[in-house]
């Protein structure tokens, strides 16, 4: 794993973003993004069985891991993601490009993917689909950018052990992989994630209704792949099935045990992304 830094511009200046790098730089390239409140760490296991044969790169979104924190927290949202996940490519000379997205990086990844011309190959939503209940926006708003701060990785461990739980049975290696890779120590030595709980205020300030991307989901052609928790409630089963019919006509997985959203850690997780970009 190699760790990059590139430059993007936001609205009032410009902000540095950090990326992971994996595998053969002349490879074909796989491009992974993060939910709404992990890091580009979160992508390890899946990156380091691709780089095998693939150039790997993932993302720490502006605003987590080790990207910098927007000065203007109005710039919290997707235009802004789409243009510094644009801004990598362009500046790797990545398209096209395969891209993976959990959650909100799957809807990034559905943005790029409609566009025309777009950089994206092929298309991995885990997770995530063109329409997410007002429900689930509604429990989204409540809990990001509430966390507590810990005194050790330990007690932050257990604390992901249960906001985290509907990612499914992980070991406990895997857990303490995710407690070390999300989190940061304040000035005064405790812990906390890794990431702007400001990403909170524009959640907070829009309305809570559903969420209906058909239209650009519509206009997505390039080969696609659906990952779903079987108990998830950001994807609806009938969502995922409708995926199957529009736009795309995306394949479809199910992981039984897991909600919102599979971990991308374990073997068979890893081997249907495998399997479909290869």
């Amino acid at each position: 794993m190699r760790s990059r830094f590139f430059t993007a511009k936001n609205s009032n200046c410009e902000h540095r973003l950090h990326y992971t790098e994996w595998g053969p730089e002349a490879a074909p390239a796989v491009l992974c993004i993060h939910g709404l409140t992990q890091t580009a760490r979160s992508f390890d296991a899946l990156a380091e069985h691709l780089s095998r044969t693939r150039r790997v790169i993932c993302l720490d979104v502006a605003g987590r891991g080790r990207s910098d924190w927007l000065p203007d927290s109005g710039d919290y949202g997707f235009p802004q993601y789409v243009a510094d996940a644009s801004a990598l490519i362009a500046s790797l000379g990545l398209a096209p490009v395969d891209l993976v997205g959990t959650s909100m990086g799957g809807l990034i990844g559905i943005f790029l993917a409609a566009q025309d011309p777009t950089p994206v190959r092929r298309l991995v939503l885990n997770d995530v689909g063109p329409f997410v209940p007002k429900e689930a926006v509604g429990r989204i708003r409540d809990y990001v950018g509430t966390d507590p701060e810990f005194p050790d990785i330990e007690a932050y461990e257990e604390y992901l052990r249960v906001i985290w739980a509907p990612f499914g049975p992980l070991t406990d290696a895997q857990w303490r992989h995710l407690a070390e890779t999300s989190a940061r120590h304040t000035e005064t030595g405790a812990i906390v994630p890794a990431y702007d709980m400001r990403i909170r205020e524009p959640i907070e300030a829009a309305p809570v209704e559903d969420a209906d991307l058909w239209a650009f989901w519509d206009a997505v052609s390039v080969p696609a792949l659906v990952l779903r928790g079987a108990d998830s409630d950001i994807l609806l089963s009938e969502t995922a099935q409708e995926m199957t019919r529009r736009g795309p006509k995306a394949g479809l997985v199910e992981f039984q045990g897991v909600g919102h959203a599979p971990a991308l850690m374990s073997d068979d997780q890893i081997a249907a992304i495998a399997d479909f970009l290869a």
